[in-house]
């Protein structure tokens, strides 16, 4: 590929925040990019004709293939597959497949290095209904900052009335530059150790963040499916977050 092309990192007002959990003490938010920033970044990066998406059904599930055009004019493809969608299947589906598919190109795959984001109780407004703990509440980036390694160093987050509800900062150099991504490609598809499981199970428990909440986080249907990769980043992440007593 053309070095001079270079796929830059999330500005704040690009990642949006959606509540993965709620309880009666707090809540817990994930980051996330939508596809329109995908197809953004991409104009902005290869041209509105240096890159191409398509799906494929195979079997049940829908392949995405974004493509794009190098130097010497051939195609250069990565795929993904979207998981079930319960709400408007296909297109839930089709878009998740494209947004999984420029994750492989290193679009927005900085979020990976996020620490598990807790708002306490007393920052959220939370109700009961039924049987479930729910919020209404809205949430935005207001300011995000990356070291030289493209981690996230620097996180705020405010709610719908720009009160800040999360803060986070590492004692580290930040920038927002458009470095190319250093991630071992290889590391994508090997699968985390023995150990890597071990540490990030005790993590777990010491945070009170759960399984399912890391799986969610890192589109994986149980923690063994993780990579290396984003075995270390999720490690990382959770040694960023505090204990479980403190939230």
């Amino acid at each position: 590929m053309d070095n001079e092309k270079k796929i830059r990192l999330l500005r704040a007002d690009e990642i949006e925040c959606r509540v993965s959990m709620v309880s009666e003490k707090g809540a817990a938010l994930l980051l996330y990019k939508d596809a329109r920033v995908d197809q953004n970044i991409l104009d902005e990066t290869f041209g509105i004709y240096g890159w191409k998406r398509e799906l494929l059904f195979m079997g049940d599930a829908l392949f995405c293939t974004v493509s794009i055009r190098d130097e010497n004019g051939e195609w250069v493809s990565k795929q993904d597959v979207g998981p079930p969608s319960f709400s408007e299947p296909v297109k839930g589906s089709a878009s998740d497949a494209f947004k999984r598919a420029c994750f492989n190109w290193g679009i927005g795959r900085e979020l990976y290095t996020a620490p598990f984001i807790w708002v306490p109780a007393e920052k959220v407004e939370i109700h009961r209904e039924k049987e479930r703990f729910v919020t209404r509440d809205r949430f935005r980036v207001e300011k995000i900052e990356y070291d030289e390694r493209q981690n996230i160093c620097g996180l705020q987050i405010v709610n719908q009335k720009r009160v800040v509800v999360y803060s986070y900062s590492q004692n580290a150099g930040s920038h927002s530059g458009q470095a190319e991504d250093k991630n071992k490609k290889s590391a994508d598809t090997d699968r985390i150790t023995p150990m890597q499981e071990k540490k990030l199970k005790k993590e777990m428990e010491r945070t009170g963040v759960s399984e399912k909440q890391v799986c969610e986080r890192y589109q994986v249907s149980n923690i063994k499916e993780l990579s290396k990769l984003l075995g270390e980043r999720a490690l990382e992440a959770l040694e960023k977050t505090k204990d479980a007593s403190a939230a």
